[in-house]
């Protein structure tokens, strides 16, 4: 019985991190630790690397699982996405619901256990990563939204250590902003005529593929750019260059191998070329750091 027992919260963990996309922490999470020690000036205390990740992976828990309940409708009648837990039932609403709320407790106690400004900005976060969920019924700048919200983790890291406002979180932020509303346009273009026939805003199903690819392309370079003038902000050296030409070689391979009407290509695409391009960044970026200076 006990083993029956185990299996069974084994399997339901499974099942939840299947439905927030656990391993896409990695879009966040390196952004988020470059942050931290730059603001540190080498690694933070463990007391701020502890709270400050359980509180990045409890508010991206939660924000995903909102997402899903707010999409259900669409997932359910989108043939892409009608394999999900929710259209599937593999889990109940009510449970999904309360998931979301442990999670988002978890991350204002975490806020909490970090600084008093990030406690009062928790309900701030809270707001911003729900009503992403809406985003796309009424305007195309979801994607930018999207990714608006995403960059909260990198400047919310740089609070976490210094509890206080600065220039260079918002400009990795901003870094973060770019690249997320960039692949997810690229994400976009497989849902075109769905997102049209059921009144669904994007930047492809309102400007089209091509414009749309387009608009992705120009996003990447402006956050490569930026990436550029953090280089010259924080007075870094050639391994983080380095590792900025491997992100370009990777984001070009990227933009090149789109194909809308092919799913395991997408998934390369939009997620796991990025997955690798944020590592890259990481620990390049954390090489430069501990090595050279």
């Amino acid at each position: 019985m006990q083993a029956i027992g185990m299996h069974k919260v084994l399997h339901k963990t499974r099942q939840f991190g299947e439905l927030v996309m656990f391993s896409h922490t990695l879009f966040s999470l390196p952004f988020a630790v470059i942050s931290m020690v730059w603001a540190a000036g080498g690694f933070p205390s463990w007391h701020v690397m502890l709270w400050g990740l359980i509180a990045l992976v409890a508010a991206r828990n939660g924000a995903n699982a909102f997402n899903r309940l707010a999409d259900r409708r669409f997932d359910a009648a989108n043939p892409r996405t009608a394999h999900r837990h929710l259209p599937r039932r593999l889990l109940g609403t009510r449970e999904v619901v309360i998931f979301v709320v442990v999670n988002y407790a978890v991350f204002i106690f975490a806020a909490a256990m970090l600084n008093p400004l990030c406690f009062a900005l928790s309900p701030v976060a809270i707001f911003l990563i729900t009503t992403y969920s809406y985003t796309k019924r009424f305007t195309w700048l979801s994607h930018l939204y999207l990714g608006f919200v995403i960059a909260s983790a990198p400047i919310g890291a740089w609070f976490a250590v210094t509890g206080a406002f600065a220039f260079t979180p918002f400009v990795l932020g901003t870094v973060v902003m770019l690249w997320i509303a960039g692949f997810d346009v690229i994400y976009g273009t497989q849902d075109i005529e769905f997102d049209r026939s059921h009144g669904l805003w994007s930047i492809p199903s309102y400007f089209g593929l091509k414009t749309g690819l387009l608009m992705a392309k120009a996003m990447h370079l402006v956050m490569m750019l930026l990436l550029v003038m953090l280089y010259f902000i924080q007075d870094l050296g050639w391994l983080y260059l380095t590792g900025l030409g491997i992100a370009v070689i990777l984001l070009m391979t990227e933009h090149g191998i789109i194909r809308p009407a092919n799913t395991r290509v997408m998934k390369m695409a939009s997620y796991h070329l990025n997955q690798i391009i944020s590592m890259v960044i990481l620990f390049f970026t954390l090489m430069d750091f501990f090595l050279i200076h």
